[in-house]
């Protein structure tokens, strides 16, 4: 059984309890992140942290726990719950103030926070990016504010599913005509030898993974062009990609049907995937 952290406590799984009335679970008040961890080590702690702390300030919301202690309670799970490859998931809420209401609560009002672990033996070494993901395209209707990570999914969710029913992956979702982010990852394309990827912007989240990877890859020469592209021209690319924290660099191989050059991962994503793997493991904390 799971030790999970709820509001200054550990506690196994079955007796973790919080209000009915808590704005995460009425309006979907709430922030998030997941951090992977690699050899019983948290991955890019630092850039999560700060995203975070980012992503309380865009919503007025009270941060409860110091990065300091917020650190030590993501080695305490990891510790308590044997965790070699995995993930730690966090999430911090308004709170409640015992009943439901549009308007914000009073600023006294405590926020909510839980963390729990998700034990993936694997995670480094998975069959799926030797294999390469298919994706299909679906319309972004998302709300505007996609660069805050909070916990509204619905659609994200939604899109994983219908890529599930048409035998796929994922979904790359598109407002007007132009690719925006997977459902729960940073999209890319190849060209030659260069790394296409969408801006930063309020349309899509700021990626961790996204960050470190582009670092990676300009540092390795590779050249990187951050500007809008469309599916058709995802379609024509020689390669494409994802990144997120879970599943690290994600090699994409067919597009709404059209495989990417021969259908297999090509020569840029292995590689990139590689280079993060090895590089955040030495920064593990």
């Amino acid at each position: 059984m799971r030790t999970v952290y709820v509001n200054g406590e550990y506690l196994p799984e079955t007796e973790a309890r919080i209000s009915i009335f808590d704005r995460g679970f009425l309006m979907a008040d709430g922030v998030y992140e997941v951090t992977s961890v690699l050899d019983g080590k948290l991955i890019d702690f630092d850039g999560h942290a700060v995203r975070l702390s980012r992503s309380l300030n865009e919503l007025e919301m009270k941060n409860p726990i110091s990065k300091e202690d917020l650190l030590e309670v993501h080695r305490e799970l990891v510790r308590l719950n044997e965790i070699d490859e995995g993930l730690v998931y966090l999430q911090i809420t308004r709170g409640s103030d015992g009943d439901r209401d549009f308007a914000f609560p009073a600023p006294e009002t405590e926020p909510t926070i839980v963390l729990f672990t998700q034990n993936k033996p694997g995670l480094a070494d998975s069959p799926a990016a030797k294999k390469g993901a298919k994706v299909i395209s679906i319309e972004d209707i998302r709300w505007g504010r996609r660069d805050i990570k909070t916990v509204q999914l619905l659609y994200p969710s939604m899109g994983k599913m219908m890529a599930k029913k048409a035998g796929c992956d994922d979904a790359w979702m598109v407002e007007d005509g132009f690719v925006t982010e997977g459902t729960s990852n940073n999209a890319y394309i190849v060209k030659g030898n260069k790394i296409i990827t969408r801006a930063l912007s309020n349309e899509i989240l700021h990626g961790i993974t996204r960050a470190a990877v582009l670092r990676f890859a300009r540092e390795a020469q590779m050249e990187v062009e951050e500007r809008n592209f469309t599916i058709d021209e995802a379609k024509q690319a020689d390669e494409a990609f994802t990144t997120s924290a879970s599943a690290f660099v994600m090699p994409v191989v067919e597009i709404d049907g059209v495989a990417l050059g021969d259908g297999t991962p090509g020569r840029v994503a292995p590689r990139l995937r590689e280079i993060y793997l090895d590089e955040m493991r030495k920064a593990a904390v």
